[in-house]
């Protein structure tokens, strides 16, 4: 009997435990996707502010329920140059104040009277959220109704935990066998495997809830638990720190020590209050006499005050904090080879929070434009100079293109995948055609600059009105540049229109640079390879101004 009564309820256990898991997700996504302006914003307000940290990984992770995917959002940011190792220090200590969150909602939710206990009735959300999602026509009610549906599938799954719990506390031999578990280190130890292996601390805090409201474990027990929870969430820094950066890494390992130095300090404070008190005192024992009659209250707010104390006391230290990663992992190891190029606003990482890898993705494309601009400048000095002095900065320039290019690529093929807004979609689905447009400018860069080393190879130059005519479709070319990417950053359809007409005028440029190379060459003035090299030269500019206006097009699309 005994043993049929253990295999359900473990079974129960890992049915719960699988709904709970889902549930989050299922928030998680759709929270991100309902309030992903408010996340844009949010961010862009990082500064050197350490409390606006705080307050903003908090607020954060307080709306997406994943303190992981703050973390590992913030890595990729710190990955790609946007935040540094302090500002994300304080976004991972509000993230962990953010998880506690969770841990509220369930103790709130195994609170009630006997009639109608309110894990029911937030049970009932999840039949109220489906029955929104299938029945809703916009994609902005589906998404809320898939809120309604995770948040009451969060405490379906509650429930079958907490029925698998009541059924284990039956047992004398299981009660026996916990009851024997009262080594702090152990139960810190235990908490941060089982967090690690589902990588939740969410489930981790709301199985140990449950556990102790069923009389399973003490109170004491559940904060260890707790407690070890903390140190398991960091699996997923980790895991995203890896294939990061250095200062990638460096924010994952801040998030890990920040998290052990939490639960050290802690464990160090409830040594001292056991020895102060002749061992008649505890943590339980505190939180008990606090509040008096609601085990997962009592739960649920050390986990608050835990993390709220562990922040206190790491703020302070966050320089010292960010000195010491830094040491721990150096900048360059010796032997170490250089980047070749690297993406300056996304990282794999930020796949993690969709909305947010729109707004930087758009970022980075900008600064793939950037740089494909300034090739063609540098392609345009060079050649009306024959000064190549630049030319090992075009070459870093263009191979950084190409990494862009081919990373960019694969970045947006993954977002493409993920659940986005009607508006974003359009946005990722045309980025494709703007990446390629760019790396087809930086082509036409690297064609004028072979046209330079021709020139130069045959001792020949362009005279001083083919050089003043060039400088005037430069002008003209930056100012078309300018225009677009306003366009495309803000979404400006008068900056649209005044580069269509700047796009026309480069038009007429080109007609008017090869009539005029036809009159030099009748009256001798250039020869026919200095002549070729000219025509071919403004024949790329045209196009260049082509697949710049290209980028702007876009905006109509969106």
């Amino acid at each position: 009997m005994n043993t049929t009564l253990i295999i359900s309820a473990i079974l129960s256990m890992l049915a719960g435990i699988g709904i709970f898991l889902v549930a989050c997700q299922t928030m998680s996504s759709n929270l991100e996707a309902v309030s992903s302006s408010k996340l844009r914003s949010l961010f862009r307000r990082v500064s050197g502010n350490k409390m606006i940290g705080v307050g903003i990984g908090a607020v954060t992770t307080a709306a997406i329920q994943s303190s992981g995917a703050t973390t590992v959002m913030i890595i990729g940011f710190v990955n790609a140059g946007i935040m540094t190792l302090t500002q994300a220090a304080t976004v991972i200590y509000g993230a962990n104040i953010g998880t506690t969150i969770t841990g509220q909602i369930v103790a709130l939710g195994m609170t009630g009277s006997n009639r109608v206990s309110t894990t029911v009735i937030f049970s009932a959300f999840a039949g109220i959220g489906a029955m929104v999602s299938l029945f809703g026509k916009k994609d902005q009610i589906k998404r809320w109704g898939g809120i309604f549906s995770g948040f009451g599938m969060l405490f379906v799954g509650l429930s079958m935990m907490s029925s698998s719990m009541e059924t284990f506390s039956g047992l004398e031999s299981v009660k026996v066998f916990l009851a024997g578990i009262n080594n702090a280190l152990l139960l810190v130890f235990v908490g941060a495997v089982f967090t690690a292996i589902i990588q939740s601390s969410s489930v981790m805090t709301s199985i140990a809830i449950t556990m102790v409201v069923t009389g399973l474990i003490t109170l004491d027990q559940g904060i260890y638990l707790t407690m070890g929870s903390n140190i398991g969430s960091c699996v997923v820094a980790m895991i995203a720190g890896l294939g990061s950066g250095k200062n990638a890494k460096r924010s994952a390992f801040i998030h890990l020590l920040f998290n052990v130095g939490g639960v050290v300090a802690f464990l160090v404070l409830g040594l001292l209050i056991s020895l102060f008190s002749g061992g008649s005192l505890d943590f339980g024992i505190i939180f008990e006499h606090l509040f008096p009659g609601v085990p997962q209250i009592q739960l649920a707010m050390f986990h608050t005050i835990f993390n709220t104390m562990t922040v206190l006391i790491f703020l302070p230290l966050t320089g010292a904090l960010v000195v010491l990663v830094s040491k721990l992992i150096p900048d360059r190891e010796e032997g170490e080879k250089e980047e070749t190029g690297r993406l300056y606003y996304v990282d794999m990482n930020m796949l993690k929070t969709p909305p947010i890898a729109v707004d930087q993705l758009k970022k980075e494309i900008i600064n793939m434009a950037d740089i494909a601009m300034r090739n063609y400048i540098c392609s345009l000095e060079t050649i009306c100079s024959l000064d190549f002095s630049k030319q090992d900065q075009f070459m870093k320039n263009e191979k950084e293109l190409d990494y862009i290019n081919r990373e960019l690529v694969k970045f947006v093929v993954e977002l493409a995948k993920l659940p986005l807004s009607e508006k974003d979609h359009k946005f990722v689905s045309t980025t494709f055609h703007t990446i390629s447009d760019l790396e087809r400018v930086g082509d036409y860069a690297e064609n004028i600059m072979e046209y330079a080393d021709t020139l130069k190879s045959e001792n020949e130059g362009f005279s001083e009105s083919a050089i003043s005519e060039i400088a005037y479709m430069r002008e003209h070319l930056e100012k078309l540049f300018d225009r677009v990417i306003k366009a495309y950053a803000m979404k400006d359809k008068e900056a649209l229109d005044e580069a269509y007409k700047v796009e026309d005028e480069v038009d007429r440029i080109t007609s008017r640079m090869e009539e005029n190379h036809i009159i030099r060459l009748n009256r001798g003035i250039c020869t026919a390879i200095v002549g070729s090299q000219y025509m071919s030269l403004a024949s790329n500019s045209e196009r260049i101004a082509d697949h710049f206006i290209n980028m702007g097009k876009m905006v109509n699309q969106w």
